[in-house]
Order: structure tokens, then sequence, then C-alpha cells
């Protein structure tokens, strides 16, 4: 996900934000070529020995382990909004934004286990590879797995268009290159590693990107807060001229009790709908792969979101008065003002790693979904060589970029509805890996149900009751499915164990306590600059990372 930044708030007297000069001019060429070059290496090295058969290409080989799976999995859900939205987010609504996508997010890993898992155990036994592959095996209908499919590519590829057209700002600020050379460079380097290595290349070049983006944003934060006295003093500055950036609803009242509950809900049941980390749950080594991968995400979350929101909250001290969408530029600005055009273009190259890390995963699973899915209703079988795959990388990408160069603001609406899009799958994928004798009537029911609201909400023709769209969209997708399904031969539920019903009550617990609307409206008391509550939120990760290791201690026994 990736909200643009403007150019207003970007210059300086007419001049890019990151200077003019010839020696600045080196800086930034001697910098992106480096980090191109490092980028490619690795993809092109990471083929190895695979064969070209579709589990190796686009799952590599089912064998990533824990170190690579991890990394890949946060890289690819983390895009150029990790770099650039969220620091304006931080920048505009506060602290408040810090546990909406850290805790949030983190949250969200328990379903790496509750669904992935099963995912994995399916995927092994019957060689599946894509999504909707699972959706036509679990109920063995293949106009279920058809219609799950489409859902999937309408709703994923306006952030395949969004991506290159990041990347396109990115490289127009740092040379002032015209938008198709950017879009273009960026999607030429991504195809390279990606139709060479497939997911091997992809996971490795996103373990690389992800750690190269950390490092470079927390390099930024020291940056700063060494230049306003320390963390305590610098943020005590910023609470002290701006109070409501340190508490919730924020300065705009944006995140009320209804918006913080739907966004909680939303994370949980949208992102392992996200094809690019569903495709994951297949290529890991084992069980335990993702296991530690479940237990490591909320605390990754935590510090991946803290870097970003804490600079966009600091960003006040230089840059008191950004409006709308040049916020989204103040860490850039801030590194430009504090370190020079070294530091302000490392940091926009974090923001490229970002969203290559994303693009590449969200090509290479959408390739694998037309070549598996849709490549039969015009040869009448799958595709059994890693060549059709690469084809639809490569045609994916092109459309891709011809979409992100024509874009519009119906495009980028799209973009933002495709999360509740996305949502409405988890029934069927859910349910249908945990009822007995699932149907596939109550799953298209379920599907059909869900996306007619979402439509309805994307054209505001529905009121949401002070909710996100998300919440009615659930709620009407699990009660069309459960109903479906009752009227069709009763719900076969499953028999969990006193373990299993323990684990329920704790990250129930854990998922409830993170609704403190008790702390609403109020700084309260602070610890290094921060308010209680939003430490309460860092403890509450840390929480759930200590039960999902009894969890996982447990189920080997």
């Amino acid at each position: 996900m990736f909200l643009g930044f403007g150019h207003p708030g970007l210059r300086r007297g007419g001049r890019l934000f990151l200077g003019g000069s010839l020696a600045a001019m080196l800086t930034k060429i001697v910098v992106l070529t480096v980090y191109f070059l490092v980028v490619l290496i690795l993809g092109f090295m990471a083929k190895s020995r695979l064969r070209d058969g579709p589990s190796d290409y686009f799952l590599a080989g089912r064998g990533l382990g824990p170190f690579v799976l991890v990394g890949t999995m946060a890289a690819t859900n983390f895009s150029a909004f990790t770099v650039f939205g969220a620091s304006g987010a931080g920048y505009r609504e506060g602290l408040s934004f810090f546990p909406i996508m850290a805790f949030g997010t983190g949250f969200m890993a328990l379903t790496f286990w509750l669904v992935g898992r099963k995912v994995w155990e399916w995927g092994r036994t019957h060689e599946l590879v894509t999504p909707a592959e699972l959706v036509e095996q679990v109920y063995a209908s293949r106009p279920l797995a058809g219609l799950f499919a489409l859902v999937m590519v309408v709703f994923t590829v306006p952030y395949l268009a969004l991506q290159p057209l990041a990347g396109a700002k990115v490289l127009g600020q740092l040379f002032g290159l015209p938008a198709w050379a950017g879009a273009s460079l960026v999607t030429v380097i991504i195809l390279a590693y990606t139709l060479r290595g497939g997911l091997k290349a992809v996971a490795w070049t996103d373990v690389f990107q992800g750690i190269f983006m950390l490092v470079l944003m927390a390099g930024a934060l020291g940056l700063v807060v060494s230049h306003y006295g320390g963390w305590g003093r610098a943020f005590d500055q910023v609470r002290q001229a701006e109070p409501a950036l340190f508490s919730r609803p924020g300065p705009h009242g944006v995140y009320s009790p209804a918006v913080w509950f739907s966004f909680m809900a939303l994370w949980f049941f949208c992102d392992p709908m996200f094809p690019q980390l569903f495709q994951r749950f297949y290529s890991a080594r084992s069980q335990g792969s993702l296991g530690r991968t479940m237990a490591l995400y909320p605390l990754i979350c935590t510090v991946v979101f803290a870097l970003p929101v804490a600079l966009g909250v600091l960003g006040h001290l230089a840059f008191p008065n950004l409006a709308g969408r040049e916020s989204d530029a103040i860490v850039p600005l801030l590194m430009t003002h504090l370190a020079g055009d070294l530091m302000g273009t490392l940091v926009l190259a974090a923001g490229l790693a970002a969203l290559m890390s994303t693009m590449d995963s969200q090509l290479l699973t959408l390739s694998s979904i037309f070549s598996r899915d849709l490549f039969p209703y015009l040869r009448g079988r799958k595709a059994q060589s890693g060549l059709v795959g690469r084809v639809f990388v490569v045609i994916l990408a092109l459309a891709g970029l011809a979409v992100a160069l024509l874009s519009n603001t119906t495009i980028l609406q799209l973009g933002l509805t495709a999360f509740t899009g996305l949502a409405a799958l988890f029934p069927t994928v859910f349910l249908g890996l945990y009822l007995r004798k699932p149907r596939a009537n109550a799953a298209i029911v379920s599907i059909l149900a869900g996306e007619v609201l979402v439509l309805a909400y994307h054209f505001k023709l529905l009121p949401t009751g002070g909710f996100l769209p998300a919440v009615p969209v659930m709620a009407v997708s699990c009660a069309a499915y459960l109903a479906v399904q009752l009227l069709s031969g009763g719900l076969s539920l499953p028999r969990f164990s006193k373990r299993g019903w323990l684990a329920l009550l704790l990250f129930g617990g854990i998922f409830l306590a993170a609704q403190d609307y008790w702390a609403w409206g109020r700084v309260g008391g602070t610890l290094a600059g921060w308010p209680l509550w939003a430490w309460y939120f860092v403890g509450l990760s840390l929480l759930q990372t200590c039960f999902s290791a009894w969890w996982l201690r447990t189920s080997k026994k």
C-alpha cells in the first residue's frame, strides 16, 4: 500500500528537495546504482539448483526455513506505505496510528497458525500451488475456485499497479525522471530477478530489502532524536507544542472507538487473504517454520511501525505546517534537513526497497493464479512448466506498468477498497478448513454477498454506522455462509481440545484488551516521552508472543 506524496511539500524555491548540485546528483546515482546491483546479484544467485516445475518456481521448492520465511512474510506485507505513508500518518494523527498498525498487523499473525498450518498440510498432501487450488480441493467445486481466483485478482491488481507508480514518484524526486521512465526502471529490475529465480529469488531479495529498510529507518530515527537532545526530550518538546498527537482519537478525531475496532478486525481477516501472503503458507519448509513466524511477527511489526510513526511525530519540530499529502514526505525532508543528500537518498532507497519487495511478490503470485487457475480455461489443463508462469509475469508487469502510468482517482479508490474485498474471502477459507463437510454453495453465497456490499460501500450507497465498511461486510459474509451451510445439511463443527479452548480465551482476551476505550481522550502518564497507553500495546504484543510460544510448544506434545 502506498500513499503518494505531493510535489509542493518536497520543493524549495522550485528545486527538488534533495538538492540540485553535481555532487548531490552523483551521490544519488552511486547510492541507487549500488542498491540495484545488490538486489540483482542476490536475485540471480538465489536460483540455485531448483528445477523448473511450478512448485520450484512459485514456492521455492516448498523449502523456506524460519529466517527466510519470516523475512519474506514481513517484507512483502510492508510496502512503500511503511516508509512514507506510516510516517505521514504519524505526522498527521500522532501516536494513535502506532497501535493500529503495529499491534493490529501483529495480531493478524495468529492466522499463520490457525489458517497457515492447515493450508500447508493440504498443500503438501495435494501438491497445491495457488490459493484457489486449495478452495477447489476443499469444496470439490471448480466454479467456486474460479470465483475465488477472480476476486483475488480484482482486488490485488490495483496494488500491483500502484507500486511502479510509487517507484516513479521516488525516482522523480531524486532525479527528475518522468513518470514513465521511473516506473519502467523499477519494473525492469524486478522482472530481471523474478524471471530468473522465482520465489526463491524474491524471498532472498525480500530479506535483504526488509533489513535494508529497517536499518535505515532506525538510523534516521537515531539522527533525529540525537539532534533534539535525546529520545525523551525530543518527544517532550512535541508533546508540549502538540499534545493532541499523544492522545486518541488524534488531532483530527479520526480514530474513534468504532474505527479503532474496525481496523483491528480488518487486518485479522484481510492480511492472510492477500494472495502473496497466502501462497507463502505453501512454501514453508515445515509447520515449525510457520509457527516461529507467527511468534516473531508481532515484535517485528512493533519495531517496523514504531520507527516511521515516531519520525512522523518528531517531524513537527522541523516542519510544523505540512498539509495533506505533503506530510508523507516528512522522513526524506527530515533527513535532508539534518543529514544531507546522502541520508536523504538512502531513505528514499528504503522506500524503493519496500515497494519492490511487495511488487515482486504480487507479480509472482498473480502469475501463478493466471497460469494455474485461468490458463486451463484456454488450454484445458494446468501449466506444468515454469515458462508459462514467466510469460504471465512479464504480461502482468507490463499491464501493471500501463495502469500505473494511466492511473486516475478511480484506481486509487479501488485500491483503498481492496482490503475489504479480500477480507470477504476469509469465511470461505477458514470455515472450509474447519467444518467437517463444507458446502460450496455456502461459500459462493458468502463471497457474492460480501463483494456486493463492498461495491455498495465503495459507491457510498449504504451507511456504515461509524465503522469501517469491513465490519458489516465481514458480518454479512459470515452470516450468509453459516445460514446456507445450515440449510444445506447442518453445521458439523470439529471438536476442540481443552488446550484449544484455552488458546482461544487467551488470544481473545488480548484482542479485547486492545479495545482500551477507558484511555480515550487523554494523554495520561508518559514513559521515555511516549504515553503509557502506547507502551501498553507494546506489552500486548510481547504477551501475544509469549502465548504463541506456549501454544507452539504444547502443540508438539
